[in-house]
């Protein structure tokens, strides 16, 4: 069974910033699209950030700027930098994982994913 723990969040104010991280087990972050996702209550899971097998990167307008996605294929290990927090970035964020080919433009549709993470708690205060 494969795994994905996210760790990193946390409470933070307004402008400040955190580093999201999500460990694989097993597979290779090379072969796979991953993704970071975000929920907030009563709201749709959101794509925020998506990462290809070639490094490709696509972002959600209102994190543009902001946020930064990475990955370290070494450590199977995926990052997601977030500076400028507002307070309507508070959510829980997920880790996920697709295989295959998926063009960009479907990479922030959750339904691509077939791996997901528990989800890590980010809450920013005004």
């Amino acid at each position: 069974q494969v795994q994905l723990v996210e760790s990193g969040g946390g409470s933070v104010q307004a402008g400040g910033s955190l580093r999201l991280s999500c460990a694989a087990s097993r597979y290779t972050y090379s072969t796979y699209f991953m993704g970071w996702f975000r929920q907030a209550p009563g709201k749709e899971r959101e794509g925020v950030a998506t990462i290809d097998s070639d490094g490709a990167t696509t972002y959600a307008d209102s994190v543009k700027g902001r946020f930064t996605i990475s990955k370290d294929n070494a450590k199977n290990t995926l990052y997601l930098q977030m500076n400028s927090l507002k307070p309507e970035d508070t959510a829980m964020y997920y880790c996920a994982a697709g295989i295959g080919w998926v063009p960009l433009y479907r990479q922030r549709v959750a339904g691509t994913y077939s791996h997901w993470g528990q989800g890590t708690q980010v809450t920013v205060s005004s």
